[in-house]
């Protein structure tokens, strides 16, 4: 699969020294982001239209392509200052003789998106326009969008200038080279946009509209595009499945404020791992002397650590940074935490009571960890529809409260009949 973008124009309305794709969102550049959501929608090989400040922009796509390991062919647009961007779309003509996918470097779309859009093939003579039907969408801003008219699932006119509507264009086209010819015939006409070649395949019946349904994408215009769609992907993190009631209400808010934080520098999602780890550690240490004063710091400092704990996947995903390797460290660094911070707990009190309970709590929380995934993937709509998912970040809120109120025996009690109750819960669900 090939994929055409367009990255050539000045993008003046935005304030900034960098280029325009190369404005970062939440530490990604806009053009990267673009590119990675094209892999993940199964692109591999993308042709980049460069005008204005091509040198610097062709140096950091050179490096994202060695990263990446995919192909990305530099075509340069020496006129892009005196054209618009259906020229830029014309430079490409020779690379590409077969449907490909056409995306704008300053729209950030979902991949789902791209996903449906790829799976109409448009014939030979045809374009496919991802369309927004919804009027009200509160990304999209109304004055700059380009409209269209749609009639039986065909574009039959497009425009920003358009008064009655019935969608928006939102920049995602899966086209045959027909696009190439309507370009030409348009700069006949002195008109380079894109949008014209559109209108004139359109009056041909030649442009179908594919709805995008709810999802979600926006034209980087101004600042305040910057700010939307920053809270977008900010807000999706904590839309997460498999949270608990903890992690949603009290862990995953804070993390993401710390996470928006930690972007701005060069961190990566082990480093966050390893310190939220060794704040356990600490908290675990704290634990174990027999004073009040290392049970409640040592509260605080486990619920800080649960809270830093989802900082690394919240990081991961919004640099593009995940990986098996890191998810797997983080696991096994979670059960050294746990084991620690029990262990802590008991050495505080050094009691038969202590002992007891601590043994159980020991083999609840490693079974309810064990089973974890096997759970998730068997039982996922039974899970999801429940209100209480019994996991890490409710064990170590249960440990911050327990260390904060001065109750060793009753926290080790309650963690030992309530995970090994769950484990027999999920065994019985799971039967099957």
């Amino acid at each position: 699969m090939k994929c055409l973008i367009l990255a050539a124009g000045r993008g003046s309305r935005l304030p900034h020294k960098k280029p325009k794709p190369l404005i970062e969102i939440l530490g990604v550049p806009l053009i990267e982001r673009v590119i990675r959501t094209a892999v993940d929608s199964g692109v591999d090989e993308f042709y980049i239209v460069l005008g204005n400040k091509a040198d610097i922009i062709s140096s950091y796509l050179s490096r994202l392509s060695e990263n990446l390991k995919i192909k990305i062919k530099i075509i340069f647009n020496e006129n892009w200052s005196s054209f618009d961007n259906g020229f830029s779309v014309l430079k490409a003509k020779k690379y590409l003789k077969e449907p490909f996918l056409l995306l704008m470097a300053d729209h950030i779309v979902d991949k789902e998106i791209l996903e449906k859009i790829l799976k109409s093939q448009p014939v030979d003579d045809e374009v496919l326009l991802a369309v927004d039907i919804r009027k009200e969408n509160p990304y999209v801003d109304i004055e700059e969008a380009t409209k269209v008219i749609v009639e039986n699932d065909f574009v039959k006119d497009i425009g920003k200038s358009l008064i009655n509507y019935d969608g928006f264009d939102t920049g995602v086209f899966y086209c045959s080279p027909i696009i190439f010819e309507a370009v030409e015939e348009a700069l006949k006409e002195n008109k380079s946009k894109l949008s014209d070649a559109i209108k004139i395949l359109a009056k041909k019946n030649k442009v179908k509209a594919v709805e995008i349904d709810e999802g979600f994408w926006i034209d980087i215009d101004n600042e305040k595009c910057i700010k939307k769609v920053e809270n977008y992907l900010l807000k999706r993190l904590n839309s997460k499945i498999n949270d608990g009631i903890i992690s949603k209400k009290l862990n995953r808010p804070i993390s993401i404020k710390i996470s928006k934080f930690l972007l701005k520098f060069n961190v990566t999602p082990n480093q966050i791992s390893i310190i939220s780890f060794l704040i356990s550690c600490l908290a675990a240490y704290l634990f174990s002397f027999k004073s009040y004063f290392g049970l409640f710091f040592g509260g605080i400092l486990a619920q800080l650590s649960s809270i830093i704990d989802g900082c690394d996947g919240e990081v991961a995903r919004l640099k593009y940074k995940s990986t098996k390797f890191g998810a797997w460290l983080d696991a096994i660094l979670d059960r050294y935490s746990d084991a620690f911070l029990i262990w802590g707990l008991i050495w505080h009190e050094l009691t038969k009571n202590a002992f007891f309970w601590g043994m159980l709590a020991l083999i609840g929380t490693f079974l309810v960890s064990y089973t974890a995934d096997k759970y998730d993937n068997l039982m996922k709509e039974k899970i999801y529809n429940s209100t209480i998912r019994i996991g890490r970040d409710l064990r170590v809120f249960i440990i911050f409260v327990g260390a904060i109120l001065n109750q060793v025996i009753l926290t080790l009690a309650i963690l030992g009949i309530l995970m090994n109750i769950e484990v027999v819960r999920r065994i019985w669900i799971c039967r099957e």
